[in-house]
C-alpha cells in the first residue's frame, strides 16, 4: 500500500472523519442506552446497521465501476458468487464482529463514555499479540514498551478510589461494582475479539485482489445472517411481542447510521492513512469523549488516577503508532457498536 504524505488532504480528511465518527458514536450510543425512554433492542440495531452498511457498499461498488449495472453484476459474480470458498472466509470476522458489537452495547450500558474509550484501547495490546502469532509481525522495542504502558494506564483508569466507596451505601456499592464489572468484562472481551478479527481481516485483504467495498459487502452478508441469529436467540420473544424496531427513536437511528458509516470511514483510513494517523484519531477521540462526558453528559467525574491513566494511554497510543516509514497495511477497528 502506498504511504500518503501528511500534506495529502485525504490523510487529514480521514483523520477528522475517524475522530468525529468514533467520538460521536460512543457518546450518542451511551446516551441512547441511558436516556429514560422505551428501550430498543441492541441486537436489532446491529442488524439494521449491518444492512445499511451493506447497501452503502453496494452503491460504492456500483459507483467504482462507472455506475454501470452490467459491470456491477459482473464484479459481484466474479468476486462473490464464483468464489464461495473465499467468501466463506469472511464468515469468521463477521461472526466475531456481531458478538463484539453486542458486547460493546453491554459495556456502554454500564460504563461512562470516557472510561469505555480509554479501557477499550487494550485492543492495541491484543492486536499486537495476534499480529505476532498470526502474521509474524515483528514489534520494535519501543512498541513493546508502549504495550506495558498501556496496561498500566488501563489499570489506573479502572482503579477504585476511597472517595467513591464512602459516597455510596453498601448495597449501592454492590450494585455499582457488579455493573462496572459487567461493563469492564464486556470491554475486555471486545478488545480480544477486536484484535483477532482485525488481524484476520488484514491477512485476508493482503492475500486478496478484491476491493475493500466488495469485502464490506461480504462482511455485511454474514453480519446480517449472524446478527439475525443473535436476535432470535437473545430477543426473539421481545421482537414477536413488540416488533423488530421497538424503541427506535431519532437518537437510535443516528447511532445506527453512525455505525454504518463507520465501516466506510475505516475503509478510507485503510486506503489513505497509516498507524500514525490511527494513533492521532484514537487519542483525540479519548480526549474529546472525556471533555464531552464531563461537561455535557455529566456522568463522569475524573480522578487523579483517571488523569494519570489517561496520560499513560495517550502516550502509549502515540508511541505504538510511531514507526519508520515503510509500506504497511493497517486495519483499524470500528467502534464498531
Amino acid at each position: 500500500m502506498r504511504r500518503m504524505s501528511r500534506k495529502d488532504p485525504r490523510v487529514w480528511i480521514s483523520l477528522i472523519a475517524l475522530v468525529l465518527q468514533n467520538t460521536s458514536l460512543v457518546l450518542v450510543l451511551r446516551y441512547s442506552r441511558t436516556v429514560k425512554t422505551e428501550k430498543y433492542l441492541s441486537s436489532t440495531a446491529i442488524v439494521t446497521a449491518e444492512a445499511i452498511k451493506g447497501l452503502l457498499s453496494v452503491l460504492l461498488v456500483w459507483w467504482e465501476n462507472g455506475c454501470s449495472i452490467n459491470r456491477f453484476f459482473r464484479v459481484v459474480h466474479d468476486e462473490i458468487y464464483s468464489k464461495p470458498y473465499e467468501t466463506s472466509k469472511l464468515a469468521i470476522p463477521s461472526g466475531i464482529y456481531a458478538v463484539q458489537n453486542n458486547l460493546l452495547f453491554i459495556a456502554l450500558s454500564y460504563l461512562n463514555a470516557a472510561t469505555y474509550q480509554v479501557t477499550y484501547q487494550l485492543k492495541i495490546l491484543t492486536t499486537a499479540i495476534f499480529s505476532v502469532y498470526m502474521v509474524g509481525k515483528k514489534l520494535e522495542q519501543h512498541q513493546w514498551f508502549s504495550l506495558v504502558m498501556l496496561a498500566i494506564g488501563v489499570a489506573l483508569v479502572t482503579w477504585p478510589t476511597s472517595d467513591e466507596t464512602t459516597k455510596r451505601s453498601i448495597n449501592q456499592n454492590q450494585v455499582t461494582w457488579f455493573q462496572q464489572s459487567m461493563g469492564f468484562s464486556a470491554v475486555l472481551l471486545s478488545a480480544v475479539t477486536s484484535g483477532f478479527s482485525g488481524v484476520y481481516f488484514e491477512k485476508l485483504l493482503k492475500t486478496s485482489s478484491s476491493s475493500v467495498w466488495v469485502k464490506n459487502i461480504q462482511l455485511a452478508i454474514f453480519g446480517v445472517t449472524f446478527g439475525l441469529i443473535i436476535v432470535f436467540c437473545m430477543d426473539g420473544r421481545a421482537v414477536i411481542d413488540k416488533g423488530f424496531f421497538q424503541g427506535y427513536s431519532n437518537v437510535v437511528w443516528v447511532v445506527i447510521f453512525l455505525q454504518a458509516f463507520g465501516g466506510l470511514i475505516i475503509a478510507n483510513v485503510i486506503k489513505y492513512a497509516d498507524n500514525i494517523i490511527k494513533g492521532f484519531a484514537t487519542s483525540l477521540s479519548i480526549v474529546f469523549s472525556c471533555i464531552i462526558s464531563y461537561f455535557f453528559l455529566h456522568d463522569f467525574t475524573p480522578t487523579s488516577f483517571f488523569y494519570m491513566g489517561t496520560m499513560c494511554v495517550l502516550t502509549a497510543t502515540f508511541l505504538y503508532g510511531w514507526e519508520k516509514s515503510k509500506p504497511t497495511l493497517a486495519i483499524p477497528d470500528q467502534a464498531h457498536i
